[in-house]
């Protein structure tokens, strides 16, 4: 009778542990899906947050791509005592305004959209005029049907706003054909201005490009050979220590802070220099430095020392088996973090603020030593003004401001996968 007590005391013990150890499993792969739900939230909760702004911004950006414009015939031939000879001569600008065609697009203006037509079309609109003519001296002898920008008054009235009075001729002259509201070419073309319906933002993105060719020129070679040097050189001491630290803190400073530093630094070296640039390139290099440093240490680490042990081995050199293998497996990570770091580099607005890349600047700087702005600060600039084509102006701003950094981040992820494909 004892032993298949025994047997069933067994087989009990087995089933409680059969059951124990279902029960744990079962818990186990509830939580593995519980996981990979809240994983799959978050990635879906991160996407749709990334969707809102960019369809935020796109719809808020469209209305900032286009402009109100008036459309009227202006009479040329026999208008003006300038001949095509004129305009090869330099200035040919100062020579059509010297000839008195503001005074025929005035008066064409007038003909076509009644005694106020001073109030509905933008002030400089006749320089349009100039510029079709010198790209295209045969419209001299000719009627050009012009398209220039309204009055801030008639594109508030377009859209809604100002005197019932305006509103009113807005709707009639857009019933006639002779306001219309089409997409503005210029805008990626122009500079900034003091009117929404002539500003453009080629000056700033120029501006921003030459700051960030200032800024990769500057913060990649150090920022690599840094990385390099207290990787694979350096001793491991107080020193180095003390370096690590202090690039690690560097790296989390507030970008204010360099706004300081190039204020008291570059500008007391360089005073003739500010807005410039070059200014600005070199602020954001100390800013963008730490990032590329520590990227690179991170990459550099991440070489298995496999590789670094078979160079030595087949008789390479420290400095061989630095540039030749490690620093080229290296190299995506690196690239990956720099790109990184240039984009929000891109993005920043207090320093450049503090070096004076505020100005107004109604011309694309010609150089690296060229007065000059950015677009974030464009961006804050434009944002600051009451008139709602300003704002409108902002969102189109910010859009190419997101498709800039869109590309930039592109980039990064294919060159990683291009080098990649040497490991």
């Amino acid at each position: 009778m004892s032993e298949p007590a025994m047997t069933e005391t067994t087989s009990d013990v087995q089933a409680r542990r059969r059951a124990l150890m279902d029960k744990g499993l079962a818990k186990r792969r509830a939580a593995d899906r519980r996981f990979r739900w809240l994983g799959f939230v978050a990635v879906a909760f991160s996407a749709l947050m990334l969707a809102f702004l960019l369809i935020n911004m796109s719809s808020a950006g469209i209305a900032g791509f286009q402009r109100s414009e008036v459309r009227f015939d202006i009479p040329l031939a026999g208008s003006m005592q300038i001949d095509a000879k004129r305009l090869a001569q330099p200035d040919p600008m100062g020579g059509l305004e010297l000839a008195g065609l503001e005074k025929v697009v005035g008066n064409a203006a007038k003909t076509a959209l009644g005694p106020e037509a001073d109030d509905l079309v933008g002030q400089g609109a006749w320089r349009e005029v100039a510029t079709a003519i010198i790209a295209d001296p045969s419209l001299l002898g000719s009627t050009y049907s012009a398209s220039l920008p309204a009055s801030d008054d008639l594109a508030s009235a377009q859209r809604g706003e100002g005197e019932p009075g305006m509103q009113q001729l807005a709707v009639k002259l857009a019933s006639e054909g002779k306001l219309v509201r089409v997409f503005d070419k210029g805008f990626l073309s122009r500079s900034d201005a003091t009117s929404p319906q002539s500003v453009g933002i080629w000056g700033a993105l120029k501006g921003s490009i030459l700051t960030m060719f200032i800024t990769l020129v500057l913060a990649f070679p150090v920022g690599v050979l840094s990385a390099l040097y207290l990787e694979e050189y350096a001793p491991k001491n107080r020193w180095t220590e003390w370096i690590e630290i202090s690039i690690n803190n560097l790296a989390a400073v507030p970008s204010i802070i360099f706004g300081l530093l190039g204020l008291a630094v570059f500008l007391a070296i360089f005073p003739h220099y500010r807005s410039a640039p070059l200014i600005g390139g070199m602020t954001l290099a100390l800013m963008t430095m730490p990032v590329i440093v520590i990227s690179g240490r991170n990459a550099i680490k991440a070489v298995p020392p496999s590789i670094r042990d078979a160079a030595l081995a087949i008789g390479a050199s420290k400095v061989q088996v630095v540039f030749n293998h490690v620093l080229p497996l290296a190299l995506p990570g690196i690239l990956t973090g720099t790109i990184i770091g240039m984009a929000r580099a891109l993005g920043e607005t207090a320093p450049l603020l503090m070096i004076g890349m505020r100005a107004f600047v109604a011309s694309p700087p010609s150089g690296f030593t060229a007065p000059s702005s950015v677009l974030p600060v464009q961006i804050f600039l434009w944002s600051d003004e009451i008139d709602r084509g300003f704002v409108e102006r902002t969102s189109a701003a910010i859009v190419v401001l997101l498709v800039f950094l869109l590309l930039m981040n592109g980039l990064a992820i294919y060159l990683r996968n291009r080098f990649e494909k040497r490991w």
